[in-house]
């Protein structure tokens, strides 16, 4: 099981994200906290793998939380303010949730977080440094592993790749989900051909020939899926959607 920590300085927002803990059978509730400094006494002195904590809390808010950390579990964000939202993936948060939220939206986030555990599990009993990890080029083709076999993925597939700290996530056309591998985002970049893909982000690399629309400094995949841009790739990107225009 999942050993969780709820922090919000709001009882019953607190309440509430404890009682949908409780409800989750794959999840233990070690402690639900009304400030962040609680929460880093209870870290200190128990095993925690995920935490639950909104951003929006005085003195020491979420995010200067997590950024305390030096090895933090992992984080879903809870907040009642959109504007969060990209500032939680610069932390490298497993999702975000949006208060109001329901049970619904609860599980679909702490499911990501289950999966992320289980293969980080799976690779600590059977570890496979990074540096040694399986990501083999031909042509268009990467071999990458995940869980216990070494898969094939289509270069030309892949829409976009997010960094979670050790892991990456690639995302595809041909794939329902994402596979989910061992292997630090920079390793990948370098196997990816230049001039198809791009840095975007510090979590973020796109398949340029997959992007549906920009708005706002937010890249558009499918209508549905929006990868932010950030400051330090801003001028680079927008050089490339400049090459790439016509008129006005």
């Amino acid at each position: 099981m999942m050993k969780c920590v709820a922090i919000d300085d709001e009882p019953l927002a607190l309440s509430q994200i404890t009682n949908y803990i409780n409800r989750v059978p794959f999840l233990e509730l070690v402690k639900g906290c009304q400030d962040a400094f609680e929460a880093l006494q209870i870290m200190s002195s128990n095993r925690v793998d995920l935490i639950f904590v909104d951003i929006n809390m005085p003195d020491l808010n979420g995010l200067e939380l997590v950024r305390s950390l030096v090895n933090p579990p992992m984080v879903i964000f809870t907040t009642a303010y959109s504007e969060y939202a990209v500032e939680g993936y610069r932390v490298d948060a497993v999702d975000y949730l949006l208060k109001p939220f329901d049970f619904q939206d609860f599980c679909r986030a702490t499911g990501k977080a289950l999966k992320f555990w289980e293969l980080k599990n799976a690779s600590a009993n059977n570890p496979v440094p990074i540096a040694e990890t399986p990501v083999f080029t031909e042509d268009d083709l990467l071999f990458v592993k995940t869980e216990y076999k070494v898969v094939r993925i289509n270069i030309a597939a892949i829409k976009y790749v997010e960094s979670m700290s050790e892991y990456v996530r690639i995302y595809t056309e041909t794939d329902e989900k994402p596979v989910m591998t061992l292997l630090s985002m920079k390793k990948l970049e370098e196997r990816l051909p230049a001039d198809r893909f791009m840095r975007v982000h510090r979590s973020y690399l796109i398949n340029l020939q997959k992007i549906m629309e920009v708005s706002r400094l937010r890249i558009v995949f499918d209508g549905d899926t929006y990868i932010p841009v950030g400051d330090l790739y801003k001028e680079k990107f927008l050089e490339y959607i400049s090459r790439k225009s016509i008129g006005k």
